[in-house]
Formats: C-alpha cells, structure tokens, sequence
C-alpha cells in the first residue's frame, strides 16, 4: 500500500512489480550509460587533451612509420644496437606475463647462467660482469629500461658496429640516462628505444 495526498492507495502484485521493475531499469540505465559510456568517454578525452602523446600509447613515429613505443620493450637485431632485457613473454603484447619461476628454481638458475654465458660471450667480457638485468626477465616482460651499468656494457660492441670511438657511444648513453622519478623514486634507467634511434640519426646503419 502507498499514500497518496494521505490517502491509502491499495497497489496490487502486478504494479509493484511493475515499479520494481521500472526503478531496476532505470537504476541499470544510469549505471550502463553513466558509468559504463559517459565517464569512460570523459576519461579517454581528458586524457588526450591533457597528455595526448601518453593517452595514444607514447608511439614514436619516423618518418611518418610508427617503430615502437617508449613504453614497451623490442629486440633489436644487429651489433649495432643496444638489447633490452630478455622477455618471457617473447616480447608479445598480448602475452604479457613473467616466468613466475621462484628463485629456488633449478630451471630458472639454469636459464640465468646460459643468459650470463650468452651475454658475456656477445659482449666480449667475463661473465661476473654482466648486470643483472640483462639476464633476468621482468615481471611485465616488456620493460622498455635497462640499467646504465647494462647499457655501459654494451657500448664497446655498438660503437665497433657502427665504426665510432666509444666515447661517442657513452656521450648518447649519458644524455638518454633518465634519473628516478622525481630524485626519489626507482633507479636511473636508460630507454633503449630512445638510445638505439638517437644513434640510427647520427650515424645510420647501412642496410
């Protein structure tokens, strides 16, 4: 029963049904196109009228070709060029994921010592000198960083490709080392995307 102007008003089964379903529907209404359509498109266009370049999955494009993103990782082929970290996931996008091998592993401890092997033997140098993160795969699999100490092992190598004094090779390491976040947060990290196409400008690889 409902009130009316205080007047008792008998509602029978069908019409409060029928009022539950009208509020369900509406109430469902709001949510879809509410939440599910309009702040959705408020978010995607916020994002591209404050940070366009971020918002359109931070491509770098050259000459009028999209060659990668500085957000995510890609092998490279050549000695000329800088490697990023390995990837279990072959860098594949629509594969993302770690190797999930815990650190008592003996698979993992055997894939880390033929990736040390295989790092030390490209690069020319002992094996106890390759960082790290040039044998460890990230949880991501596409993490677009290495270390400076990763991209400062790699230098002698690229700078023998591409005929150049490796200071050179060091000067473009240098000035594509990024700082933590903010002075505070995470590690100094190299793009190698960035690196390797600031070196194809300044003295392209004959292909």
């Amino acid at each position: 029963m409902v009130v009316i102007d205080s007047t008792p008003v008998h509602v029978g089964p069908r019409s409060r049904v029928a009022l539950l379903l009208r509020g369900a529907s509406g109430l469902s209404l709001v949510t879809l196109l509410g939440f599910g359509l309009a702040y959705s498109l408020v978010g995607v266009g916020l994002g591209q009228l404050l940070f366009p370049h971020a918002a359109s999955g931070s491509l770098v494009e050259r000459g009028g070709r999209v060659v990668g993103s500085t957000l995510v990782a890609q092998p490279f082929a050549g000695e000329g060029y800088f490697q990023p970290r390995p990837s279990a996931a072959g860098y594949d996008l629509m594969a993302l994921a770690g190797s999930n091998q815990a650190r008592t592993n003996p698979d993992l401890r055997a894939r880390i010592d033929a990736a040390r092997d295989a790092v030390a033997a490209r690069e020319g140098v002992p094996a106890a000198r390759v960082p790290g993160d040039l044998v460890t795969q990230s949880g991501g699999a596409i993490d677009p960083h290495i270390s400076p100490q990763a991209a400062a092992l790699q230098v002698a190598r690229v700078a023998r490709a591409r005929g150049l004094d490796p200071g050179v090779v060091e000067a473009q390491v240098r000035a594509r080392t990024e700082p933590p976040q903010w002075g505070l947060f995470g590690q100094a990290r190299v793009n190698v995307l960035e690196l390797n196409l600031a070196l194809d400008a300044a003295t392209p690889i004959a292909r």
